[in-house]
C-alpha cells in the first residue's frame, strides 16, 4: 500500500530531489512497507541504507530508535540557529546526497529549503544577490564564480544545490566538487 508522504518544510519533495523512492521494501524502524524508502545517507551505528521509511524519519522515531541523523549539523551549528531547527534538519528531515559532506544553508535565521540539484538555468541565471552569497559563503570572487560555474552540468563533478530561504524567497546555492 502507498500512503500520503510526510510533509517535511526543509525538504518539500524528497521524491524529485533523489532521496525518497517508491519501494516495497520494509522500513528497519517500523516493519511497515508503506511504499516509499529513503535512499540518502544516514549517519548511525546501524547499517540503515535504503531501510528507512519517510514517516520514521519524519516522526523522529528513526533517529529516537537507531541514533540516526540525515545531514551533518555542523552548517547550522555554525550559524547559531536554534537548536530545534538543528534538531529538525538533522533528525527528521530527509537528507541529500554531495560529493564532500552535505552542507544545509541558512537564511532570515531558519534553514532554508532544500529543492534538490540546481538546473544549468539556476545557475547561469543566478541573481546578483544568489552570486554575492555564495562568494561570501565560499570566500570566492566573481572570477572564480565565472570559473566555476562554465560549463556546470547537473550531478556532474561540480555540484550546485539548490536551497530556498522560507522567509524571504532568496536562492542559495550549495557548492561541493568531487
Amino acid at each position: 500500500m502507498v500512503e500520503d508522504l510526510p510533509a517535511f518544510k526543509y525538504h518539500p519533495d524528497p521524491v524529485r530531489t533523489g532521496a525518497v523512492v517508491r519501494s516495497s521494501t520494509a522500513c528497519a524502524c517500523c516493519s511497515r512497507a508503506r511504499g516509499y524508502i529513503y535512499v540518502a545517507g544516514v549517519y548511525a551505528v546501524e547499517e540503515l541504507d535504503e531501510r528507512l521509511c519517510p514517516w520514521c524519519i519524519a516522526d523522529g522515531s528513526a533517529a529516537s530508535k537507531f541514533g540516526a541523523s540525515f545531514s551533518d549539523d555542523w552548517s547550522l551549528r555554525k550559524a547559531a540557529l536554534p537548536p530545534e531547527v538543528v534538531e529538525e534538519v538533522t533528525r527528521r528531515t530527509p537528507g541529500y546526497e554531495a560529493w564532500q559532506s552535505e552542507a544545509w544553508l541558512n537564511h532570515c535565521n531558519d534553514a532554508c529549503a532544500y529543492h534538490g540539484d540546481a538546473s544549468e538555468a539556476d545557475v547561469a541565471n543566478a541573481s546578483e544577490a544568489t552570486r554575492l552569497a555564495w562568494q561570501q559563503e565560499y570566500g570566492l570572487t566573481a572570477a572564480e564564480w565565472d570559473d566555476v560555474t562554465a560549463g556546470y552540468v547537473p550531478r556532474g563533478p561540480r555540484a550546485f544545490y539548490k536551497f530556498v530561504c522560507r522567509h524571504c524567497a532568496a536562492v542559495l546555492l550549495g557548492w561541493d566538487c568531487d
